[in-house]
């Protein structure tokens, strides 16, 4: 029995944003669609507008998979996560552990070509992948002030300055044309 695929469906049953009040629930599934879409679309930005060569179609598989180890580790929130430095390793080495696991679990044959998306190179590809995360973070919390909810002010705000840090033109681009769009009803994004 091969249990890889089975226990990426589970995504589905892993909240996201545990610590905070939120109107709409989001799960590990559904952020990780929105970030492969992202993904993607950076990758074509950085292709047309700033002549990079992103393989557009592997960034977007490659964010498909980001949060896999999720499935056995659960959804650790970001002030805890990144609270010191010695909290942050401990959880890299779960997550390799976990990554391992999810690997193991695939048949020999096609161990080989899922390694790389569970344990990522750190190139460019994983850096459009880390900002289209980071993007997904921010529209999150945007929504949410949308809404009324101010539990995600400060949590907007954190996102925006490290999403800007990031020195990512394609996600400064997205932030600058795209991004806007997320406040406005659907009237105004069809009658607009």
């Amino acid at each position: 029995m091969n249990a890889f695929f089975a226990m990426q469906n589970r995504m589905k049953h892993i909240k996201r944003w545990g610590l905070m009040r939120n109107t709409l629930p989001e799960d590990v599934q559904q952020h990780t669609a929105q970030c492969a879409m992202l993904a993607h679309a950076l990758a074509v930005i950085g292709n047309r507008r700033l002549g990079r060569h992103y393989d557009a179609n592997a960034v977007a598989v490659l964010a498909l998979y980001h949060e896999a180890a999720e499935v056995l580790t659960g959804d650790l929130a970001t002030p805890v996560k990144y609270f010191d430095p010695e909290i942050r390793q401990a959880y890299r080495r779960i997550e390799d552990t976990a990554s391992q696991k999810l690997l193991d679990s695939l048949p020999q044959d096609l161990q080989t070509d899922y390694q790389p998306l569970l344990f990522p190179a750190e190139d460019e590809a994983a850096v459009l992948v880390k900002a289209a995360d980071r993007l997904c973070a921010y529209l999150k919390c945007a929504e949410e002030l949308k809404m009324g909810n101010h539990e995600f002010a400060s949590a907007h705000r954190a996102n925006y300055d490290a999403l800007t840090a990031m020195n990512c033109p394609e996600a400064d681009i997205f932030l600058r044309e795209f991004a806007p769009a997320f406040s406005l009803s659907l009237d105004e994004l069809t009658l607009g």
